[in-house]
């Protein structure tokens, strides 16, 4: 009989201390699921997902990805080349070439960007004008998409993306001018609210766009937070390439210099020509300085013709480190002495593999 007992007070004894352990073990959450990769930003640095233990361990891969164009003596595009024609440097010092490729007739995501302050009150409608012939030249239904921007004292969207020329022109001839100029401001939230998110195109490469900004405007800043320098920045993180319009009216007619000459020439860049100049030409784009908008149809169809025509560089750049520098990019094709790339000019290295919000620039070699 006490033989039992005792037994009886062991056998709950061991009840007692094992009940906790099974009851925190019921109560143990599962381990959470590792989170799917988001679709890495054009230009960002790429990653390798490695196993360790069942679980994937991402890696940043330093990938610098270069879009540009080949012309010609004539400013032909130039689409036949390979990749043994050209020559690729980070900071003067020569990369391997790590991917290739020719990319051909892709479909265009454009911002419109259009200075609606009071400086440009004068050229209001050569802006519309402009903006407005700009889009049916290149725009192709049911495959590119535009949205508008004005801005003066901050940046408006006054059309959201869409396919529909006649949407757009119908929101761009409301525009009216007044106010202040914040240039860089509108570039930065266009690329990070708009161009690095754009409309998904259907088909089996979805992410696979042009991101193209038209800027419109005399180049004149007073308003901005941002810095020039951080657009431009904003731009290639998120490969955004920037055409700028010039509306200055700095012109002479060469009648005037000489009666035996007819037409008129730009007679001098205007500091706001110049930052104009500077944002195309970092972003591998061009700026146009147009007397009359008819001066611009065939610039506009060149446009056209050049971002259906490019080529893709990839390399891992071996000097790279994470400091937040600026790279130099520059490519060279050694065995055509005439012909002349369009690129971006370099890049940041900064350390983040996606494309910053708009409260805090990050990295992401763009």
């Amino acid at each position: 009989m006490h033989m039992r007992r005792a037994l009886f007070s062991i056998f709950l004894t061991v009840i007692l201390l094992l009940a906790p352990l099974t009851d925190r073990a019921q109560q143990s959450p599962a381990a959470p699921k590792p989170k799917p990769a988001s679709p890495a930003q054009p230009g960002a640095p790429r990653q390798e997902p490695p196993q360790q233990g069942g679980q994937t361990i991402v890696v940043p891969v330093n990938l610098v990805d270069v879009l540009f164009t080949v012309l010609d003596r004539r400013n032909k595009l130039v689409p036949a080349l390979e990749k043994t024609d050209f020559k690729i440097f980070d900071d003067k010092l020569p990369q391997d070439i790590r991917y290739f490729s020719k990319q051909t007739d892709l479909p265009l995501r454009i911002g419109m960007l259009l200075d609606t302050s009071n400086s440009i009150r004068d050229r209001i409608k050569f802006e519309q004008d402009a903006s407005i012939n700009f889009l049916f030249t290149v725009l192709r239904h049911n495959k590119d998409e535009a949205f508008v921007m004005t801005f003066d004292d901050e940046p408006q969207i006054i059309q959201a993306f869409t396919g529909d020329a006649g949407a757009l022109r119908d929101q761009i001839v409301k525009t009216r001018a007044g106010g202040g100029t914040a240039i860089y401001d509108a570039i930065y939230e266009a690329c990070v609210k708009q161009l690095s998110h754009p409309p998904r195109p259907p088909g089996d490469q979805p992410d696979v766009v042009r991101r193209v900004m038209v800027l419109i405007s005399d180049g004149e800043d007073n308003l901005s937070n941002h810095t020039r320098t951080e657009a431009i920045e904003m731009a290639q993180r998120t490969s955004v390439v920037i055409y700028t319009i010039s509306t200055s009216t700095q012109w002479v007619s060469l009648s005037q210099t000489d009666p035996s000459k007819m037409g008129d020439r730009k007679y001098h860049l205007t500091d706001g020509d110049k930052i104009l100049q500077e944002l195309a030409e970092e972003t591998g784009g061009r700026a146009f300085f147009p007397y009359h908008v008819d001066d611009l149809d065939q610039s506009f169809q060149d446009i056209g013709d050049e971002l259906r025509n490019q080529y893709s560089i990839a390399y891992l750049p071996t000097n790279y480190v994470l400091d937040g520098r600026y790279h130099k990019i520059r490519i060279e094709i050694p065995d055509h002495k005439g012909y002349q790339v369009r690129a971006r000019r370099g890049y940041f290295a900064s350390a983040s593999t996606n494309t910053p919000p708009a409260a805090s620039p990050s990295g992401g070699i763009k």
